[in-house]
């Protein structure tokens, strides 16, 4: 990681009884992209907030750049913040827009012309200047406020779920966009999002956020591959989860239904008899032998779903039911439902859910 730029140390924050952040540790890099990722209601915006000056922690201290900045007013900050509704004045121009927080500043008018110039030119909104949001799309209104929260030149970009309002395809576009401007300006950036897609695809890591806690931090291969929680590995992907019994701990033997696998990293702290619960991703599953799988577990199958490039196989085995994906071959029909079949894996991919 880069020099330290961010530094969250013991963050709280408590509204009354309730507490909604709790002993949140974190240092973000120069020019880092992360992103906090959970479900509604479990303190990643409440998180943005208090970096931004918003709201006031609790408990703990925020350090920019080396500098507490925790009492600091917002506009003491030098942060830019983009909200999930683009927040545009309707009765201003693009560049208006652009440029409110330059007037407010004081900032020259030939100075702040040529950085609405320069701004509409990143965002590639040149010649768009003279519109008004009404004659925008919804992705050209959020590029708009992006252009707006970094005309300021910040030290650092806030984003709090700026793509949720936007359609599937914009979404995909414009998250390539903010990506690539954010390492061209080699700013530091947290983004806030419910969408474990957008946080994968995106971030040089994610912290993934649980009632006011953080769960798990890493990069999107640690976060997918290695959860260290079960939540985690739940909230991140689709998940297979297997429930076992250890039938020898020494050697990290568990019987899955009617069948065995052996645990590559072993059982260390088990007993036989404990039961455990076992992840499995379904693009780790092959449907039939493949080379290298030391796992097989026979079964029925009971969906086929076709999803194009893609398809989805659901196969029960006694009371549990995986899913597995599988390529799509134009010469090779999908199985059928009630078929026997039999599904591998390679036991290194089995992960132990805590």
């Amino acid at each position: 990681m880069e020099k330290t730029f961010l530094q969250l140390e013991g963050l709280g924050k408590a509204f009354g009884k309730n507490t909604v952040v709790d002993d949140v540790n974190l240092s973000i890099g120069q020019g880092e992209f992360v992103s906090f990722l959970g479900p509604s209601g479990c303190g990643k915006t409440t998180v943005l907030r208090m970096i931004a000056g918003f709201e006031t922690p609790t408990t703990g201290r925020i350090v920019v750049n080396g500098r507490d900045v925790t009492s600091l007013r917002p506009n003491q900050r030098k942060i830019g913040m983009v909200f999930q509704a683009y927040a545009l004045f309707p009765n201003m121009s693009v560049a208006a827009n652009i440029g409110f927080g330059l007037r407010v500043g004081g900032v020259a008018k030939d100075e702040a012309r040529e950085r609405i110039g320069e701004m509409l030119t990143l965002i590639g909104l040149s010649g768009f200047e003279k519109r008004y949001p009404y004659q925008l799309s919804g992705g050209q209104q959020q590029r708009v406020a992006l252009a707006r929260a970094l005309a300021a030149r910040p030290a650092m970009l806030l984003l709090d779920e700026p793509l949720s309002a936007l359609d599937a395809k914009i979404r995909l576009s414009l998250r390539e966009e903010i990506r690539a401007i954010q390492k061209k300006l080699d700013i530091t950036t947290i983004f806030v999002t419910h969408d474990q897609e957008e946080a994968l695809s995106m971030s040089d890591r994610v912290v993934v956020m649980r009632d006011g806690h953080a769960e798990q931090i890493g990069t999107p291969f640690e976060i997918y591959n290695r959860p260290a929680t079960r939540f985690v590995a739940n909230f991140v992907g689709t998940l297979n989860v297997l429930e076992g019994t250890v039938s020898d701990a020494a050697t990290g033997k568990v019987r899955l239904g009617a069948g065995e696998v052996v645990l590559k990293d072993g059982l260390d702290g088990a007993r036989n008899g404990d039961a455990l619960a076992l992840a499995l991703r379904p693009e780790a599953i092959a449907l039939g032998p493949r080379v290298g799988n030391d796992g097989r577990l026979t079964g029925e199958i009971m969906d086929v779903h076709f999803l194009g490039s893609v398809i989805r196989v659901r196969v029960g085995l006694g009371k549990e039911v995986v899913s597995l994906d599988t390529f799509n071959n134009s010469t090779t029909p999908p199985p059928k439902v009630g078929d026997k079949a039999e599904i591998s894996f390679s036991c290194a991919d089995l992960l132990v859910l805590n």
